[in-house]
């Protein structure tokens, strides 16, 4: 029976309630709407199997990588599918050699009101759902039991996640049945919470009063590539706001797991790990001066070496050595904030509201902050005269 014992050790992937074959754990939400597993004794027969699920932990399957990955830096050669994807559409272009095949891809998406889910296509139209960044953890439901009947009926199978995702996915799905399985993981930098997110969507559309259409957590067409800047399309207009981007790298909002990440490293659970490359200027000055984006590609097996090989004549591609692209969090995870336990406790006491003008940068904390650091810069000028 598997038993958490801290809230840090577990990522919430849902291997083992996949694996559950009595249905008696079920994933449920904690106070800010990260899911963890929870035993029904009465149902469970202490088989052990979700303890085995688990690949949370140092021992997560490396067998399958290489010693080290490949990396390079791509862009698709049809700008439109750029101008449309978070960075350089390499997963477009994978995408779309497993859908001609007759295969399935599972990324993320929206269920709802703009509620971050896992989700299935079987077309380019419902891939395309998948594109762009969503700073939220998404909700796997059965996913991973889908993708299994899905290999078991002789389907090649993209997935499209979180680090922590593919790893409890390639461990559910177990060596048998992997070999028609691809699996990318994307550079993680932490997992924000799902009820901040909820509520914060909520607090945008009572401010403008009116109903979000269109979520842009990057708006790469408005601001560039480079630019962090969330948009909100609503019936009549298009706004930009910076708050939910502040609380992420804030990190007050992330999952606790996120702060003792065991793939923060270049032995990746995946066949390739996509990121945008920051840095692409060290190996080619004029690979993205446009500011169009470029994706990462790090081939991490010989099953991402075959499937990289077969799109490549869909990308411009660039080698990479591995020192010129080792972004923070393929060295490390990311330091959680020391402030995360009362802004958690806040929020569950206090409401949304609270926290958003306590921590967030429209309230009073920021705001004397800023003024302080206008105060030091105001004065080293005076000293310079």
């Amino acid at each position: 029976m598997i038993k958490i014992k801290t809230p840090a050790d577990c990522c919430g992937c849902s291997a083992c309630y996949s694996i559950c074959a009595h249905d008696a754990i079920s994933m449920q939400p904690d106070s800010l709407g990260f899911l963890y597993p929870v035993v029904d004794e009465d149902k469970c027969i202490d088989c052990g199997l979700c303890e085995k699920v688990c690949s949370f932990n140092e021992a997560y399957d490396t067998s399958l990588n290489l010693s080290e990955p490949i990396a390079f830096g791509a862009r698709h050669k049809d700008m439109s599918q750029v101008e449309s994807s978070r960075s350089g559409a390499a997963f477009i272009a994978i995408s779309d050699f497993i859908l001609k095949q007759g295969g399935v891809v599972y990324g993320v998406g929206y269920a709802d009101h703009f509620r971050v889910v896992h989700k299935r296509a079987t077309t380019s139209e419902e891939r395309d759902e998948f594109k762009g960044s969503k700073y939220v953890q998404s909700d796997m439901g059965t996913i991973y039991r889908q993708v299994k009947k899905d290999l078991q009926s002789g389907l090649k199978v993209l997935f499209s996640g979180t680090p922590c995702q593919t790893s409890g996915l390639n461990s559910f799905v177990g060596k048998r049945l992997r070999e028609n399985l691809y699996l990318i993981d994307i550079v993680c930098h932490g997992v924000p919470s799902p009820y901040i997110w909820r509520d914060y969507l909520d607090y945008l559309e009572h401010k403008y009063g009116s109903t979000i259409c269109v979520v842009n957590f990057r708006d790469k067409k408005e601001f560039g590539w480079k630019a962090h800047h969330e948009t909100y399309t609503f019936a009549s207009r298009k706004i930009e706001e910076k708050s939910f981007t502040f609380l992420f790298f804030e990190h007050i909002m992330l999952r606790r797991s996120c702060g003792k990440c065991h793939f923060s490293n270049l032995k990746r659970p995946s066949d390739l790990t996509l990121a945008d490359f920051w840095g692409w200027e060290k190996t080619d000055c004029h690979f993205n001066e446009d500011d169009k984006g470029c994706s990462l590609v790090l081939l991490n097996t010989e099953k991402g070496k075959n499937i990289f090989k077969d799109v490549k004549d869909q990308l411009n591609t660039i080698s990479v050595r591995i020192e010129n692209c080792l972004q923070p969090n393929l060295q490390r995870p990311t330091v959680i904030n020391e402030k995360r336990d009362a802004f958690e406790r806040d929020y569950e006491e206090r409401g949304f509201k609270y926290v958003f003008f306590k921590y967030g940068k429209d309230g009073m904390q920021y705001k004397l902050k800023q003024m302080k650091a206008d105060v030091k810069q105001k004065l080293k000028r005076l000293l310079k005269r």
